[in-house]
């Protein structure tokens, strides 16, 4: 299969993210995200920290992009988001890197911050299915993505793992610069479900398409929690499954936000729980106590590439 030229995918005037900063990235200039002309990842490797149905009993072949629009100053992955790790890699080489996930038993291609790299990961989907790869790919987004950017992605993408994290436009600025993180995400949700369709798994309870929306919970906000699920379950009901995590881990970035310098409490997931299923959520995954920590975290060592 042909492949673009470069110059045909990194773009002169960057609005690949709701951002639109028009970086020139073509000619080395980087955007927001942090992202010039380069395709840069940071791991790629079997992963089985994901929800139940991505990660599967085998695994889920997770490729881990580096930089990121959003840059939450709450992100567990701060070491790859800023672009401090990661290698440059050809579109040809992140094709060969899909089909070798394959070989190792992924149960689907995770791409995970993917946003920035649409159009090299779009062309690099395309040549690995051109030399057979047949694993659904999912898209795992912090759900701050363009109408745009969803529609260049249909029939590239099987389900999405996306994000809704603020119903706040104060909390969304406050801690991802984003003050209209709401409204894009809440469009941007509707316009994947109405793309793949509604959450459906294989025999082996596997995800094979769909949504899956990932809610991380802030110490301290749970009326936001509540609004956010509210808003998701409004907009798009039972036809996405829903992921509720209590894992939040302070970073040392939070010593600027004294507020969100400790966990989740008991008392407030549990609470947050008892309104997902009140609202009558049918798919769901909920996580246990004690899931606060550094271990979900993975090493970003360059594995895999």
């Amino acid at each position: 299969m042909d492949i673009p030229d470069t110059d045909l995918i990194v773009p002169s005037s960057c609005e690949l993210c709701p951002r639109a900063c028009g970086a020139n990235r073509a000619a080395g200039e980087p955007g927001i995200c942090g992202a010039d002309e380069r395709l840069v990842i940071a791991q790629a490797s079997l992963h089985h920290w994901e929800e139940p149905s991505i990660s599967g009993t085998g695994g889920s072949g997770a490729v881990f992009f580096s930089n990121c629009p959003l840059h939450c100053v709450f992100c567990q992955n701060h070491t790859i988001s800023s672009g401090h790790v990661g290698k440059a890699v050809s579109i040809e080489h992140l094709a060969e890197i899909f089909l070798e996930l394959e070989d190792q038993g992924a149960h689907n291609i995770n791409l995970v911050t993917p946003t920035q790299y649409e159009s090299h990961i779009i062309a690099a989907v395309k040549r690995a299915r051109s030399l057979g790869m047949s694993l659904p790919i999912v898209y795992n987004t912090s759900g701050y993505e363009s109408l745009g950017a969803i529609k260049r992605l249909e029939g590239v993408v099987d389900a999405y793992l996306t994000d809704f994290k603020y119903a706040s436009r104060e909390l969304a600025a406050r801690y991802s610069h984003a003050p209209d993180y709401p409204d894009v995400a809440l469009l941007a949700l509707k316009a994947m479900v109405e793309q793949v369709g509604a959450y459906r798994l294989n025999e082996d309870q596997v995800i094979q398409g769909g949504v899956v929306i990932r809610h991380l919970m802030l110490p301290g906000q749970l009326e936001d929690s509540k609004a956010v699920l509210k808003l998701a379950f409004d907009a798009v009901g039972n036809n996405a499954c829903y992921s509720i995590m209590n894992q939040y881990t302070p970073m040392p970035s939070c010593v600027h936000y004294p507020e969100i310098t400790t966990t989740v409490s008991e008392e407030e997931y549990s609470e947050l729980i008892d309104f997902v299923l009140d609202l009558g959520v049918i798919d769901s995954f909920m996580q246990e106590e004690g899931a606060a920590g550094e271990t979900f975290i993975p090493p970003f060592d360059l594995t895999g590439l």
